[in-house]
């Protein structure tokens, strides 16, 4: 499937790429849950001075709808107030891509790809993403 047939394909990468990044500092413990907290505050940090705490909610919130109708386990998760996620214990690795992933694209459309790199450059400033951005694009 290219990228035109699957827009989310990069995000897709992207979001591996952040969830693979908060894995390793913390002693690699392959925890997609312990990883997921951390992107997830990652992009809180710097969405909410762009959108707030409520749209940081809003659009968490509505990334889980998304990814829900790709995995029916993800019926048992839920946002709270502040926009964290409840209930991460139960789902798989894969679950967990698909809510960072289908944010970082809700992003993408809200506020353009440039803007949303640059919220996740802020968010990891010592990591170089573009390069693995422009791979998965190329993909046919």
């Amino acid at each position: 499937m290219s990228v035109e047939e699957n827009p989310l394909l990069p995000m897709r990468a992207l979001a591996q790429r952040l969830l693979t990044l908060e894995g390793r500092p913390q002693g690699a413990t392959d925890d997609p849950v312990d990883e997921a907290v951390r992107v997830f505050e990652g992009l809180r940090v710097a969405l909410a001075r762009f959108a707030g705490s409520d749209g940081f909610a809003s659009l968490v919130r509505r990334a889980l709808a998304l990814a829900r109708a790709d995995d029916p386990a993800l019926r048992q998760v839920s946002v709270k107030a502040n926009g964290s996620l409840e209930g991460l214990e139960q789902v798989t690795g894969d679950a967990v891509i698909a809510i960072v992933a289908q944010f970082l694209g809700l992003l993408v459309i809200f506020i353009g790809e440039p803007l949303t790199l640059r919220l996740v450059r802020d968010a990891w400033p010592d990591t170089s993403l573009d390069t693995e951005m422009e791979d998965t694009r190329s993909i046919a």
